[in-house]
């Protein structure tokens, strides 16, 4: 597979994305450049570590490596069998036990692989230290076999197009919930700055970086370790950075993107609140394992229904159309599609009269087999989103979704309180545990100082949650973003008038924007941050820079925003349930397919990029804020964060917050 054939030519330009990138650097750089002269029948073995192979994975298919002439792929860390008439290519992160290991295969008579006639590259997946290098260099046997040693500086994993993680599962575990190891904090967030500058080393980027500064609520308040995570991190970042300049060819000399670090704590509310867009909704009701999702399709010998696996991916076509649009939306327009699709389709005509009791004549059948293959491939695509979209629905009327959502979104914004909380549960009794503490927890983030106490126990016993959900509520203290709410406060009186004060809001309406579809007003809180950095309005006391930018940075960002243009807004007419609809507005902006897709085909010609990086876990809806806003800005907006998580594994992660255990993974050697 050539780069050329690659998604990146619907864009043109020299524009290329996560994936695109990671893809080239991959099959080019390091499978390409070891090849022996033009012909591809010399095939190769590709040896990896446990990190590197989920790097490969998020980056290219088995297809796209076979093509390149490797035939074989290995764990380094597994017993191989000798293949002396195969070349050897060692993608590997550069740790001593790995290069060890490398070694151990290369050294002595009789090597793994080819011997003398061909040479072993062997590309490191970052930077490798002094030391190591010293240590291949001791064995006067290695350095003739070795053809090639590269730094290749991709630990990272592309998610999306616009998104990567770091991997760093325990993040929030490891950060946030024992202040006492420090050690462990610091240890993980050199990990994670030295993964982060890879991208940065991949793009050949050089960025303006700016961080949330620890907050207290007074001189007499202690700052904690997790108030100083996105300061650590960034001075770790501006570290690697630093030695990037001086030793990658090519590096920017001066800024050439933003890049704004936060942590969990910025916005408590995103991770746990329903979010009604395709993306979120099957990740958080269908029990989804990644982005393989298993249905049911009618057994090809007659018998009963067989299970198939699906990946819904960008390179299906109506995902990418539907996957942030929301579920009114999107159900809406999969019904109007299958409409369209039978009035035209012979086949569909004819499967869907015999659905209805009409019987199927043998000229009916000769036309269904004369319009099979195109039926067959087009349906089993528009089918199975028909079919997600319908359980979802399903789902939505049994557990009673939408006022449960309404009253999420309304605590947000100032519309309700514990009152309504409470009432809330006593009406409505059948609702699910997992939901009771997603309310409480929303609830927790916006009021912590309601469940201190005797307070607290009341509430918890009202919902009958059991222990490890109550863990899971009171750890979200330990995220710490109440500060703002607490500093904000009017003092001891409030305390005094509670009954009277107005209901604490954490979200202000959007001025200026169009709601298109009921539940859909919550925004997480790093689309303000965005739209703040892309305007040079976030304040510098609150959000710091590691380095001053040169005078061109400010110029070029402040040209682009001026030139952006306006962003359109749909008018078109929707058929849709009275529920899904908003108070005051019949329509409104809808986006449905990568904004990519709809942008400059030349990003050069766009503002300089914006990285935003969230410790602690990020959301469907950050990922989907920062596809909007690269169109409204103009300028690419790219979301990195330790993992990508849905508020099932988000939530399971604070049940664990407090834990204190010694795993493998904490073991260096």
């Amino acid at each position: 597979m050539s780069y050329s054939d690659s998604d990146s030519s619907s864009y043109g330009g020299d524009y290329k994305n996560f994936r695109q990138i990671s893809r080239e650097r991959l099959l080019y750089e390091m499978l390409r450049s070891a090849k022996t002269g033009t012909s591809k029948s010399t095939w190769k073995v590709l040896i990896m570590d446990k990190l590197t192979v989920k790097i490969m994975s998020h980056s290219c298919k088995m297809a796209d490596i076979t093509q390149e002439g490797v035939s074989l792929v290995e764990d380094i860390h597994r017993r191989r069998q000798p293949l002396p008439s195969m070349e050897a290519i060692y993608f590997i992160q550069p740790t001593k036990e790995n290069v060890i290991m490398f070694l151990s295969d290369m050294s002595g008579r009789s090597p793994l692989y080819k011997k003398y006639v061909k040479k072993f590259p062997y590309y490191p997946s970052s930077p490798i230290s002094r030391e190591l290098v010293t240590h291949i260099k001791k064995d006067s046997t290695v350095i003739p076999r070795i053809g090639a040693l590269r730094e290749m500086n991709l630990e990272y994993f592309a998610i999306d197009s616009q998104g990567f993680v770091t991997d760093d599962e325990r993040a929030l575990e490891e950060l946030f919930g024992d202040e006492e190891n420090s050690r462990r904090g610091d240890a993980c967030l050199n990990v994670m700055a030295s993964r982060i500058a890879t991208v940065f080393a991949s793009l050949r980027e050089f960025p303006l970086v700016r961080y949330r500064a620890a907050k207290s609520l007074d001189t007499m308040t202690m700052t904690t370790f997790s108030d100083l995570i996105p300061t650590k991190l960034a001075a770790g970042v501006w570290n690697c950075l630093m030695k990037y300049k001086q030793s990658i060819e090519n590096f920017p000399q001066t800024e050439t993107c933003d890049l704004l670090i936060l942590d969990r704590s910025v916005d408590q509310v995103a991770p746990i609140i329903h979010e009604w867009t395709y993306d979120a909704i099957c990740r958080d009701l269908l029990n989804m394992e990644g982005n393989k999702y298993v249905h049911e399709v009618p057994s090809k010998t007659g018998g009963p229904p067989e299970k198939k696996e699906v990946l819904l991916e960008e390179h299906d076509p109506l995902w990418l159309e539907l996957r942030h649009a929301h579920i009114a939306d999107a159900s809406e327009r999969l019904h109007e599609k299958m409409t369209s699709f039978i009035s035209k389709n012979k086949a569909a005509q004819i499967q869907h009269s015999a659905r209805d009791g009409g019987e199927l004549s043998t000229k009916d059948l000769q036309k269904m087999v004369q319009a099979l293959p195109q039926y067959s491939d087009q349906i089993d695509k528009l089918s199975l989103h028909v079919e997600i979209a319908g359980k979802i629905n399903r789902i939505i009327r049994e557990l009673r979704l939408r006022e449960l959502g309404q009253l999420e979104q309304d605590l947000v914004f100032g519309d309700a309180g514990l009152k309504d909380v409470v009432k809330f549960f006593t009406t409505n009794e059948d609702v699910s545990r997992e939901n009771k503490l997603r309310l409480l927890m929303i609830l927790a983030a916006i009021y912590p100082e309601k469940f201190q106490g005797e307070k607290g126990q009341n509430i918890m016993k009202l919902a009958r949650l059991q222990s490890d959900d109550i863990t899971a509520v009171n750890n979200m203290r330990l995220l710490g973003g109440a500060s703002d709410i607490k500093k904000s406060s009017t003092g001891a009186f409030s305390l005094k008038f509670d009954i009277n004060k107005k209901k604490r809001a954490v979200r202000k309406d959007r001025t200026g924007e169009e709601q298109t579809w009921q539940l859909s007003r919550f925004y997480p809180m790093i689309e303000e941050l965005i739209e703040k950095l892309g305007k040079r309005e976030l304040p510098k006391d609150d959000y710091p820079c590691m380095n001053e930018p040169s005078p061109t940075v400010h110029a070029k960002n402040q040209s682009a925003a001026i030139s952006q243009p306006p962003v359109a807004h749909s008018m078109r007419s929707r058929r849709t349930p009275t529920w899904a609809r908003p108070r005051n507005s019949d329509d409104g902006y809808s986006s449905s397919d990568s904004v990519l897709r709809h942008a400059s085909s030349d990003f050069k010609k766009m503002g300089q990029r914006i990285f935003v990086f969230i410790v602690g876990g990020a959301t469907r809806s950050e990922l989907r804020v920062c596809h909007k806003l690269t169109r409204k800005l103009n300028r690419e907006i790219i979301l990195g964060s330790t993992s990508l998580d849905d508020p099932p594994q988000f939530i399971t992660k604070m049940k664990m917050l407090t834990v204190d255990e010694l795993s493998l993974d904490d073991i260096q050697i």
